[in-house]
């Protein structure tokens, strides 16, 4: 079906067992939240272990940052490496071709963010 087609017609969209009225909203469903777009940009820039991930967002629990990722991992927008073969086990984390698809919307986003912050925050420098 081509995009005309698409908007046309408006079909549902099933994904994850549930159904969504458009697009935007099953988008949503595999990185929308707090912290999967961030986890994703993250990753952007190279695979990374799971302490890696966890200093780069201080404010995110172990147990969310675990849940999330387990969570992307199932939606094919990272994968997961474990090496076993020389103690310690090591894991690394990075993003699948699929969610490559995805670096200039997450880029776009963070641009606004960006902007959003000039215009309606304030940036405030933390307290090492």
């Amino acid at each position: 079906m081509d995009r005309k087609e698409l908007f046309e017609k408006r079909p549902m969209i099933k994904l994850h067992e549930k159904l969504f009225p458009c697009p935007t909203s099953a988008a949503m469903e595999l990185i929308g939240g707090k912290w999967k777009s961030v986890i994703l940009m993250h990753l952007i820039d190279g695979k990374k272990r799971y302490n890696e991930l966890r200093k780069g967002m201080p404010t995110i629990t172990e147990r969310t940052l675990s849940l999330q990722l387990k969570q992307l991992e199932k939606d094919d927008l990272i994968s997961r490496k474990v090496y076993t073969k020389t103690p310690p086990l090591k894991v690394e984390y990075s993003l699948t071709d699929f969610s490559k698809t995805l670096v200039p919307v997450l880029e776009a986003i963070t641009e606004w963010g960006i902007f959003a912050a000039e215009e309606k925050g304030e940036f405030v420098e933390q307290k090492k």
